[in-house]
């Protein structure tokens, strides 16, 4: 019997990823378009990489998810200019992102928008509760190295490199950081993050922020330490910068922490999420819309 392996794909990484990479120096009238002046440049990355991931790694179950729009996403009820230094979408590529929800729904794939719930969100819900709940594993696709707090010993993040995908688990996480998985929201609290515009604390950098957290454990735990006037002398010259930007990182690891309760997606029923492949139901449907997609037929 085939173990159970559910499939969680960032759905606006892999869309953003497919444009930006086939758009490159190009004018939106260079991009590709089928018969009905349809952008597809980036639906067939998405579509393509789609089947290799069902292919390669035997998913019984998949869900793509999807963010909301910056400005209704919970975080912004406690930071106002959260992601507000991000760019507008090309107008080709929301175009693609409207196309590729109907073609997954006429696939028969789940698709899983929670407002004001982002994208991360519903995949650290649906994978912790795939974690607690079965035997098989879950495999998440994205570059979005926030995910990383999400993995366990079922949960793994498909991550893409200039030398193939890489399957990373936290094995790979901890020896490559000696830290834990959660540990990187504390991390992630001390360096901010300039694309989501996250502050993290202002001066401290890569050379201290992950040496913080794997002698005091935590950002509670750094700032525990400087109250005790037991702090390591080789971080004095932090010091001061620390203290000045204690709200900030406190702030900014609310921020970083990907919200895995969520009320809507308490209980899932997973049986919802099964995939099979009806090879002539997908062929139609690309077909439909003039995609020229591969598909794996020892699946069929």
């Amino acid at each position: 019997m085939t173990q159970p392996t559910l499939l969680l794909i960032d759905g606006f990484n892999l869309l953003s990823r497919g444009y930006f990479a086939t758009s490159y120096g190009r004018s939106d009238d260079q991009l590709s378009k089928n018969s009905d002046g349809l952008y597809t440049n980036a639906l067939r990355v998405f579509f393509q990489k789609l089947m290799n991931l069902i292919h390669e790694h035997d998913v019984t179950h998949a869900a793509v998810a999807w963010d909301v729009k910056r400005e209704d996403s919970v975080r912004r009820q406690y930071a106002p200019t959260y992601k507000e230094t991000r760019n507008d979408l090309p107008a080709p590529l929301i175009e693609q992102y409207e196309t590729c929800t109907r073609i997954l729904e006429d696939m028969g794939i789940l698709q899983v928008t929670v407002p004001p719930y982002e994208a991360d969100d519903a995949i650290g819900a649906l994978s912790c509760q795939w974690s607690n709940r079965n035997d098989g594993r879950c495999l998440i696709y994205s570059n979005d190295r926030d995910l990383l707090q999400l993995l366990d010993e079922r949960t793994t993040q498909i991550i893409a490199s200039k030398k193939g995908e890489i399957l990373y688990t936290n094995t790979h996480f901890e020896e490559e950081f000696s830290i834990t998985p959660t540990q990187w929201i504390d991390v992630k609290a001390l360096l901010g993050d300039k694309s989501d515009n996250i502050p993290g604390c202002p001066g401290v950098g890569e050379k201290s922020a992950l040496p913080l957290i794997q002698q005091y454990g935590s950002v509670e735990g750094v700032y525990n330490q400087l109250e005790t006037g037991e702090f390591d002398p080789a971080y004095k010259r932090y010091q001061k910068k620390l203290i000045a930007g204690r709200e900030s990182a406190i702030l900014s690891k609310k921020l970083a922490t990907i919200i895995c309760e969520i009320p809507d997606l308490e209980d899932t029923d997973f049986t919802t999420y099964t995939f099979e492949m009806d090879h002539e139901r997908v062929e139609s449907v690309f077909q439909s819309v003039e995609l020229k997609i591969k598909l794996h037929t020892t699946l069929l």
